[in-house]
């Protein structure tokens, strides 16, 4: 729809990456609200989220390449294109979750604590950043005649009447921002607004991707599907666990 946001001295600004940086910034600042709010070292808990911030990013970026390699198998250059969209939360939150272990240690900081601050970033820049793939084209709706279909484009630059999926995407992580704002001074134990949204948002991630437009050949039931149900049985176990011991 507008994947050159504007150009700043002769130079592309691009939507995609332009609103994912705003996003982390918006992250990184609703964390430091968050940590003041909860009693933790705010200056601590801004050095860990920054460090953690480049491991989430690659590999956000790593699991949405593989879930499209046929695409990007033929133009391997296009995988750390700056100007290109896509990038997958789920893919960033193994590497974040292991070097948040050492990172966290060293910086005394409690890791379920900030994880419960940490879901409050991520569904921050998840706002920002798939408004960005709505600008870009990418991770675009599937064709359709539905009532609230929009004339967007896909990735190649096709437009049709589809589904606003990246919009729809944004939406359901405000929405969620919102419940877990709320909810977070009720929670009974640390950790436990961090599986919440671990069960929550795979939940409408899974109806979410329905809307999404796929390779030609690729089956109904997607990578994406599968990383969904995983997450939220995962965290419906631990959450169950915690909270009847």
């Amino acid at each position: 729809m507008r994947p050159v946001l504007f150009h700043w001295r002769g130079f592309p600004v691009h939507s995609y990456p332009a609103m994912l940086y705003v996003g982390l910034i918006a992250g990184v600042v609703v964390g430091n609200i968050a940590a003041h709010a909860m009693g933790l070292n705010a200056v601590r808990v801004y050095v860990a989220t920054i460090l953690l911030i480049v491991p989430g990013i690659v590999g956000a970026r790593l699991l949405h390449v593989i879930a499209h390699w046929k695409s990007y198998s033929r133009n391997p250059r296009r995988i750390w294109d700056r100007a290109e969209g896509g990038s997958a939360m789920y893919g960033g939150l193994p590497p974040a979750l292991l070097l948040a272990v050492p990172v966290l240690h060293l910086l005394r900081l409690p890791f379920a604590a900030f994880w419960d601050l940490g879901i409050l970033s991520m569904l921050t820049g998840m706002i920002f950043a798939r408004m960005g793939c709505l600008l870009n084209g990418c991770c675009s709706g599937r064709p359709s005649d539905v009532w609230f279909s929009v004339n967007l484009p896909n990735h190649l630059g096709e437009w049709r009447d589809r589904i606003p999926s990246q919009a729809l995407e944004s939406v359901w992580a405000a929405m969620l921002l919102v419940v877990a704002i709320l909810l977070r001074p009720r929670m009974p134990f640390p950790g436990a607004l961090f599986l919440f949204v671990c069960c929550l948002y795979p939940a409408g991630r899974l109806v979410l991707e329905t809307f999404r437009e796929h390779e030609e050949g690729s089956t109904r039931f997607t990578l994406y599907h599968a990383i969904s149900l995983t997450i939220m049985v995962a965290a419906v176990a631990a959450l169950s666990a915690k909270w009847l011991r």
